[in-house]
């Protein structure tokens, strides 16, 4: 029996066990807990992903194919990587509150965000240099979003123009500014932004001054002469900023990206330069909402970086509330940070969140499989987010709310 198929195999025994009158009579699957982990789910990677059954399923198949630095740059956080798991953790003191006897054969899960209708309130981060997961890097996850009609946001870090991504998804891409410490060059990079026909930009603001990534320092490659070949090109000198994809053509001397110095008078500046709208990424306070507003954006990221900016400890969930109750229905707010099933998703609308945001395991789908990764990432997703609606009695996203959560050891 090949690999794959004993894992099916595996997994279809287990449940058997579980429906078995013998095991309820011995305490239930809880009485094979100390099963050996490796018995019970087996050391077998998928191959194909039509075998997913999670999105877990696509981490250790990615882990396998990608680069060791560049899988330590993503899967790591900061300090201790305590926020990082703060970010994942928080979702078992969330618990939902279903509603029985609706019809669930009329569950739509579409959305509308800033006059385009999404297929779902799910949506693809933006995530730095796409290529070191897969060849085609970005231009396959927009693809892939672009058959499940699904948001995509796009790095400054991209390892793929703009434009190139904008034709393969369809539709112009969300596009993620990390603005440029001179304004020259910040203007630049938007009136690009523009002509490629993206009308919002995502401002990221938690991560200006550097992080300290000590996990990933750790585990990454300790000989790095072969990187230039990939980072820099052959017989180029480095240039981490200057040589991306979205400065060419821009003169970066002497340019941070972000911009350190950055403040709500820049703010102000891009505000008053950029015809479109502009979301604010990395809100994690109410206070900071309210400025936020106050300044002109037209909606709000809670955003804590994946856990990869400051040890703050707090999950972009539990900020969720407070920003939420601040934005009220001035602008919509968004969230990223964790997700990792339809239930997650589901208590972070019901905290009011408009959209989701998801970022590692689209990448653990695209370094696993490429365009068909991504494209089965969203399908899993969004098919449990479809199932919990259905079982919670919500037939649209507008329909959920915090009647269908409980939180009995947090306050929010």
């Amino acid at each position: 029996m090949d690999n794959q198929h004993s894992l099916l195999a595996r997994r279809e025994f287990l449940r058997f066990l579980a429906a078995s009158p013998y095991v309820a009579a011995a305490g239930g699957m809880g009485a094979f807990v100390l099963l050996p982990r490796a018995w019970a789910e087996g050391p077998e990677v998928i191959t194909d992903p039509v075998n997913a059954l999670n999105v877990f399923d696509f981490e250790e198949a990615a882990h396998r194919k990608v680069h060791q630095g560049h899988w330590a740059y993503m899967a790591s956080g900061v300090d201790d990587d305590a926020t990082l798991r703060a970010n994942r953790e928080i979702f078992k003191h969330v618990q939902l509150r279903p509603r029985r006897l609706h019809n669930a054969t009329l569950v739509d899960t579409r959305v509308e965000l800033f006059g385009t209708v999404y297929n779902s309130p799910i949506f693809l981060c933006p995530t730095g240099g796409e290529r070191g997961f897969y060849m085609d890097g970005e231009v396959s996850v927009a693809r892939a979003a672009r058959a499940r009609g699904t948001l995509q946001c796009l790095s400054t870090m991209t390892s793929t123009p703009i434009e190139e991504v904008n034709k393969a998804l369809g539709r112009p891409v969300w596009y993620q500014l990390y603005a440029p410490s001179k304004w020259e060059a910040c203007e630049q990079l938007l009136r690009r932004v523009e002509a490629a026909g993206s009308t919002v930009v995502l401002l990221t603001v938690d991560n200006t001054t550097g992080r300290n990534s000590e996990t990933y320092l750790r585990s990454r490659p300790k000989d790095l002469t072969q990187c230039s070949s990939c980072h820099h090109g052959p017989g180029q000198p480095p240039g981490p900023v200057g040589e991306r994809a979205m400065f060419k053509g821009i003169d970066m001397t002497g340019v941070r990206a972000p911009n350190p110095a950055m403040d709500w008078e820049f703010v102000d500046q891009l505000r008053k330069f950029w015809r479109g709208k502009l979301v604010i990424k990395g809100i994690d306070t109410h206070e900071d909402a309210r400025l936020a507003i106050e300044h002109g954006f037209d909606g709000i990221l809670v955003s804590n970086h994946g856990g990869r900016a400051t040890e703050t400890l707090r999950s972009t969930l539990e900020a969720l509330p407070e920003v939420v109750g601040e934005a009220g229905n001035r602008v919509p707010v968004f969230v990223d940070g964790g997700f990792r099933r339809g239930t997650d998703i589901f208590k972070a609308l019901a905290l009011g969140a408009k959209a989701v945001g998801v970022g590692r395991p689209f990448l653990w789908g695209l370094g696993a499989f490429g365009q068909p990764g991504v494209d089965r990432v969203l399908e899993i997703l969004q098919g449990e987010l479809k199932l919990v609606m259905g079982n919670c009695g919500t037939r649209t996203v507008a329909d959920i709310n915090r009647s269908y959560i409980a939180t009995p050891d947090w306050k929010i």
